[in-house]
């Protein structure tokens, strides 16, 4: 019943039942009503041929024999009709049933009387003596004294419809032909419940279709059926289409939050990226310019210290363009990392092997803290190499002469840690949030004359997020900085 065409079905039943309930207790009380006005209209004139028939009253005395025998015949005749004498004021002066059987001595003669001048529509109903408690049509007709002088001795009351025909409607109600009434009705309504399942189900399938379009649109993946906040658990297709909208709004706000973002991004990423270029553009234009212009001028070991500056710059151009095209392969998601397995122990000798030499002429410590056996990881080894290369060399350009730098894993059940850590100058606390953003130096008047893109420590980030793992810092100023990233030692389950 959580679908809208149920509960429109069920709706739709319930508002047959009522509506047929009205009209079976309007149907029943008119038909009564019918029958009522036609019954007492056919015997208005019952009362007055028992008063013809014999002198009810005589001297002021009641003929008891006279009107047991006229109400016997008139039962015979109409076994609905019971007779009663009544005196002018309504006390009841004789019939022909047992005395414990009559409720009331006093009858009111107030709708005798106005049934006798016709002053209301009919029917007209009045007490009835055997059954004080509910009223019943009548006829009823005025009584002479043959021997009074004038005026009314009293009424003639027959009461239509007594206990004879209530016991005889009991038993009709409870008639084969009432149950299968009563049988006709539920089949009716439970034939509405099904035309009415299949007819809103079509006309609701529109709808259905709208929200798997909405929630398609918004993610194949959600599940418009979730509760959200404010609304709970979805009791209809339309609050299955509320929570796609909602989803849908969140979805394009995320969006939008992302484009502003990325669009905030790319006009940063424009302008490191022009100062990165135009530094070494400019210096390398620079030099080429004055041996073009002062060529003959100039002697040999000033030419050469010309080339040689032109070409570090050249060099430093290549690097920065290579790690800008690198970071762009990594965010465009068609790098895909080629996982295998591989030894970590012998990965990080060949990096440190690499930054020997860069190492002795920076007079720093470059060491290896491995395991007491070889350690194994489940990565990309190229990625791999290129994040231990960002992370050495990084660490390598800020450590000062007599300082180390040292590379360890920590092998466990599941993962391998590995820390490449410094003695160096160490990152301030206000730096530590941004020392992955691009093109960041938290001393760019220092970074000029170096070899560093800014580019390496968010290249590092992004290939170990396609690892699925993260890289964490840790740093005191003036103690030194530590890296610390985890990698698998086999494969996950998918």
């Amino acid at each position: 019943m959580t679908r809208l065409h149920y509960k429109l079905s069920a709706a739709m039943l319930a508002i047959v039942f009522l509506l047929g309930a009205a009209f079976y207790q309007i149907d029943r009380y008119s038909v009564r009503m019918y029958y009522e006005e036609l019954s007492q209209r056919l015997n208005s004139s019952l009362a007055m041929y028992v008063v013809n028939a014999e002198p009810l009253i005589s001297g002021g005395e009641v003929n008891h024999e006279a009107l047991s025998e006229i109400a016997n015949r008139a039962m015979v005749i109409n076994p609905t009709a019971e007779i009663y004498l009544l005196a002018p004021g309504g006390a009841i002066l004789g019939h022909a049933f047992p005395p414990e059987e009559i409720g009331v001595e006093h009858i009111d003669v107030g709708p005798i009387r106005d049934l006798l001048s016709v002053s209301r529509p009919l029917p007209i109903k009045g007490v009835d003596p055997r059954n004080p408690g509910t009223r019943k049509i009548f006829s009823a007709f005025p009584v002479v004294d043959p021997d009074a002088a004038n005026g009314t001795a009293g009424y003639l009351y027959v009461v239509l419809g007594g206990s004879q025909y209530e016991a005889v409607a009991a038993q009709v109600s409870g008639s084969d032909k009432q149950r299968m009434v009563t049988a006709g009705i539920v089949l009716l309504m439970l034939a509405a419940f099904v035309a009415g399942t299949l007819l809103f189900s079509f006309l609701t399938r529109r709808l259905r279709k709208l929200t798997t379009d909405v929630a398609e649109f918004t993610d194949p993946h959600v599940d418009a059926n979730n509760p959200i906040d404010g609304v709970g658990q979805p009791r209809d297709e339309i609050d299955q289409l509320r929570n796609a909208c909602h989803y849908m709004a969140t979805t394009i706000q995320q969006q939008m939050s992302s484009l502003q973002e990325n669009d905030r991004l790319r006009r940063e990423l424009i302008t490191n990226i022009s100062h990165d270029l135009r530094t070494p553009l400019a210096t390398m234009q620079g030099y080429i310019e004055t041996l073009i212009i002062k060529d003959e001028a100039l002697d040999a070991v000033t030419r050469q210290q010309y080339l040689d500056t032109a070409c570090k710059h050249a060099a430093h151009l290549g690097k920065l363009i290579q790690g800008l095209f690198e970071l762009a392969m990594l965010d465009s998601g068609n790098a895909t990392p080629v996982f295998e397995e591989f030894s970590l122990t012998e990965l990080i000798h060949d990096v440190v092997q690499e930054f020997r030499l860069q190492a002795d002429e920076a007079q720093v410590s470059l060491q290896i803290d491995p395991p007491g056996e070889p350690v194994s990881a489940y990565a990309d080894i190229s990625l791999m190499q290129r994040v231990l290369e960002n992370l050495v060399g990084n660490a390598l350009r800020y450590t000062p002469k007599g300082g180390k730098v040292s590379i360890s894993v920590r092998p466990s059940s599941a993962a391998v840690g590995v820390s490449v850590a410094d003695t160096g100058a160490g990152i301030s606390e206000e730096a530590l949030p941004h020392i992955f953003d691009r093109f960041y130096r938290e001393n760019p008047e220092t970074g000029e004359d170096s070899d560093s893109t800014g580019l390496g420590l968010a290249i590092a980030k992004r290939i170990l997020e396609l690892h699925g793992s993260e890289i964490r810092v840790t740093s005191e100023e003036q103690l030194g900085t530590r890296f610390d990233f985890d990698l698998p030692l086999q494969a996950r389950a998918a």
